[in-house]
C-alpha cells in the first residue's frame, strides 16, 4: 500500500462559519487555524493546501482572559527611524477589532508560501453579517473539548456517581 499524499487540484473546500462573539481569542484562533490547514481532515498533507475556507463573524466581541484587555500590546515598526508603534488590546479593538483574530490565526499556520496562501481563505467580519452567504457556510458550533465536557457530566450526573469516580491523575 501507497502513502496517500493530497493533490491541492482534487481537493474539496467547503466554507464554515465561527460566531467569536463571547468567545475566547485563542480558542476561536485555534479552530480556525486548524479549518484552514485541513487538519481535520483525513487527506491532511502538510505540504498540500487541505484547508477549507473560514469566515469568523462578531469580531469585536471576542473575549480574553485575565487582564490581557489592558495589559496585550501589538507592536508594528515602519522600518523608518522613529517608526515603532505601540497599540494595546482595548485600542486596537475600538480601532480595527479584525485585526485580533488576523494576527492571531496568522501566527498559528506556517510562516512560508503555503502559510500566506492559506492566510488568504480566512475573511474575519467585524458584526453579524457577511457577504459570504452565496457559499453557503455551515456553522461550526460541535468542539471536541465541549463534546468531552457533555461526556464526563453524563457520566457524573448523580451524586453517588460523582463521588465513586476516581479523579484522574495529572503529572
Amino acid at each position: 500500500m501507497k502513502t496517500f499524499s493530497a493533490k491541492a487540484n482534487e481537493v474539496k473546500r467547503q466554507w464554515w462559519v465561527i460566531d467569536a462573539a463571547d468567545q475566547v481569542l485563542g480558542r476561536v484562533a485555534v479552530k480556525a487555524a486548524n479549518l484552514l490547514r485541513g487538519k481535520e481532515k483525513p487527506i491532511f498533507t502538510s505540504h498540500v493546501d487541505t484547508g477549507d475556507f473560514v469566515i469568523v463573524i462578531n469580531a469585536e466581541k471576542v473575549r480574553v482572559t485575565g487582564k490581557k484587555e489592558e495589559q496585550k500590546s501589538y507592536m508594528s515598526f515602519s522600518g523608518f527611524v522613529g517608526g515603532h508603534k505601540t497599540e494595546n488590546f482595548k485600542a486596537r479593538r475600538a480601532r480595527r477589532p479584525e485585526l485580533l483574530i488576523e494576527r492571531a490565526v496568522k501566527g498559528m499556520i506556517p510562516h512560508n508560501r503555503l502559510g500566506r496562501a492559506t492566510i488568504t481563505q480566512l475573511k474575519v467580519h467585524r458584526g453579524s453579517e457577511h457577504p459570504h452567504v452565496a457559499q453557503s457556510p455551515m456553522p461550526v458550533t460541535h468542539s471536541k473539548y465541549l463534546s468531552l465536557f457533555k461526556k464526563t457530566c453524563r457520566r457524573n450526573s448523580s451524586p453517588q456517581a460523582a463521588a465513586k469516580t476516581p479523579l484522574p491523575a495529572f503529572g
